[in-house]
């Protein structure tokens, strides 16, 4: 995901050292530009783009959180096999996100440096920031979609021929009116709230902010103190939103963004509940702890100038028993975990808890 800066061509969370965006507008709260590439693939093809297995990649960077939740959707419902994936690393130069992870410098599918190619490649003069998580048709090198909430909708509705046996019901229709209730709030002050507060302009702004991002996590610490999931008694859409915002909690947001009234570890129902989350197949084998701090601290100068990446925290927490199983439910249902992380897509940071 990107926030926005003066430039037409750039996205500031797509500037390394060498280009640095400006994220805070100084005066002024943070908005973000929410005018997506809303084109969809479906099975009937409306917008053009037919569900196809091996037509469409995946570009979705392990340090951002929106995008992170494609990779824990994919990996639940066993998409590996329809949809490929392409992974940017953390920093990034003043054009876009870069594939400066592969061992030449290109996505070996699309065979670009910069996913701005992508976006050219349909838009010439595409004219808002290069957000990642993107879908990209594989025979054109065009971009399809941007648009990361729709996204994960459709690979549980649109996708599903292609599902895993035993993929679990993570937006079943009878709970879907909740899930977007639940969604909403959590969007508009956790998701989006932690980068409210650290995006602020003016101490207003912040303060604003603060305030409503603790008291959505004092109300999920109230639903969730007798309930192990957000909707229903298995895992679904609402989680992973909420997960990816909490997973950053105390690595990027208690003090880049000064989300600081407490850590994660600090709210004893949040963190049992993460921890639960990150336990289960398919969420915390998605997460890469260097790469999010990378991101973070190198890529927004003017929040972090010195460009210095803290060590800590702690990671060794994560993998604590949390006791949420007393709670009741089940994270599949009916249905099974995902199998092994592909070799080819497993956390490689040896600190990582997701590698050990």
């Amino acid at each position: 995901m990107t926030a926005q800066q003066s430039s037409p061509r750039g996205s500031p969370e797509a500037q390394g050292p060498e280009a640095q965006g400006s994220y805070v507008a100084q005066g002024k709260p943070f908005e973000r530009d929410a005018r997506y590439i809303t084109d969809r693939i479906t099975r009937d093809g409306h917008d053009g783009w037919p569900v196809e297995a091996d037509r469409y990649r995946l570009i979705a960077a392990r340090a951002c959180p929106w995008a992170n939740r494609t990779l824990i959707v994919r990996r639940l419902l066993g998409l590996e096999d329809a949809i490929s994936v392409g992974m940017p690393g953390p920093v990034h130069d003043e054009r876009s996100w870069t594939f400066d992870l592969d061992a030449d410098g290109l996505d070996p599918v699309l065979r670009i440096h910069w996913l701005q190619q992508a976006y050219f490649a349909r838009f010439p003069d595409y004219p808002r920031g290069i957000t990642v998580p993107t879908i990209v048709d594989v025979p054109s090198g065009a971009v399809v979609t941007n648009d990361f909430a729709q996204m994960t909708i459709d690979f549980s509705l649109e996708w599903s021929q292609f599902h895993r046996p035993g993929a679990p019901q993570l937006y079943p229709q009878r709970l879907r009116d909740e899930i977007d209730e639940v969604n909403d709030r959590v969007y508009r002050e956790v998701n989006n709230g932690v980068y409210r507060a650290g995006f602020a302009g003016s101490q207003t702004a912040y303060n604003d902010a603060y305030t409503q991002l603790f008291e959505a996590l004092d109300w999920l610490s109230e639903r969730l103190a007798a309930r192990r999931y957000l909707v229903g008694d298995t895992i679904t859409e609402a989680d992973v939103r909420l997960f990816t915002t909490l997973v950053r909690f105390d690595a990027v947001y208690h003090g880049h963004f000064k989300c600081n009234r407490s850590k994660l570890t600090e709210m004893p129902v949040l963190w049992a509940y993460a921890r639960d989350l990150y336990q289960t197949p398919g969420f915390g084998d998605t997460i890469d702890f260097a790469q999010i701090k990378e991101h973070y601290y190198v890529v927004h100068r003017d929040v972090n100038p010195s460009g210095i990446v803290p060590t800590g925290p702690d990671l060794t927490g994560w993998l604590t028993a949390h006791g949420r199983e007393q709670l009741g439910g089940s994270p599949f249902g009916a249905g099974t975990a995902p199998g092994p992380v592909r070799a080819d897509e497993r956390v490689t940071d040896p600190h990582s808890p997701a590698s050990w």
